[in-house]
């Protein structure tokens, strides 16, 4: 009985429980550091990592995309953090495609949304909207639109947040579903830099989705300091959007 004891107390620690159980999902992060977007890298990944393992998922996390040139249909969602389509060649932006008419799901994050215009008009639908401009870096109010949804869970209805409101427009007439707005009376729409020029939208989306090919597509325009990603109310609203997308489920209607 000793020896029968021993080895079980050498296999349990050879292969821990977890070992043992298929993860939920498994999520692809492509994060490519670039002019304006670099020192996020470390903090998204290990607070992705946290959440991975709290939540039970898989993920790939990289700056490669010949990653793109794999099997995407092991993933149940890919996320672009702070990294637009274009980084991918033109067989990686293809097999990517393919895999949204497949079934498969993305997130955006932030400048991920920022595409040159007709460059890749299937992303820019995917995205469901146009990067136009954005204003300086601000304090301002986000307001939740879609208490239902999932990317909402872990937000005050009025929520101060800094950061680059994005301005966007709709060139392909895409139908989305806001999820977060910004109030433009709680900061000031127009205050950029000198020679250029910066106007309120009114009704102004902050984050949505919408479906896709056969997919499911989360958008958050949020997520511009490094910061951000230690903070747990916006990983909160980003693991909202993660669940959603890969899963389908906790939505509220």
């Amino acid at each position: 009985m000793r020896v029968i004891r021993a080895l079980l107390v050498l296999i349990a620690l050879a292969f821990p429980a977890s070992a043992w159980a298929d993860p939920q999902y498994r999520l692809l992060v492509l994060a490519i550091p670039n002019k304006y977007h670099y020192e996020y890298i470390p903090i998204a990944r290990d607070s992705l990592e946290h959440l991975a393992r709290l939540h039970d998922f898989e993920l790939t996390y990289t700056n490669d995309p010949t990653t793109f040139e794999g099997d995407l249909t092991r993933y149940a969602a890919v996320m672009f953090l702070n990294t637009p389509g274009e980084e991918l060649n033109p067989a990686q932006r293809q097999n990517f495609e393919s895999y949204m008419r497949g079934g498969g799901n993305a997130i955006v994050v932030h400048r991920a949304l920022i595409a040159k215009p007709d460059a890749w008009p299937w992303y820019e639908k995917l995205v469901g909207r146009s990067f136009v401009i954005h204003p300086m870096l601000q304090t301002g109010v986000v307001t939740v639109t879609d208490p239902g949804f999932p990317a909402t869970f872990g937000l005050p209805r009025r929520w101060i947040w800094s950061d680059e409101f994005y301005v966007t427009a709709n060139p392909h007439n895409v139908k989305i579903e806001t999820v977060l707005r910004v109030d433009e009376s709680s900061y000031d729409p127009t205050r950029i830099w000198p020679g250029q020029v910066a106007r309120p939208m009114g009704d102004h989306p902050v984050a949505w989705q919408h479906q896709y090919e056969k997919g499911r597509v989360f958008v958050t325009t949020l997520g511009h300091s490094g910061e951000a990603y230690r903070d747990p109310q916006y990983l909160a609203h980003l693991m909202g959007g993660i669940y959603w997308a890969a899963t389908g489920l906790g939505q509220q209607r």
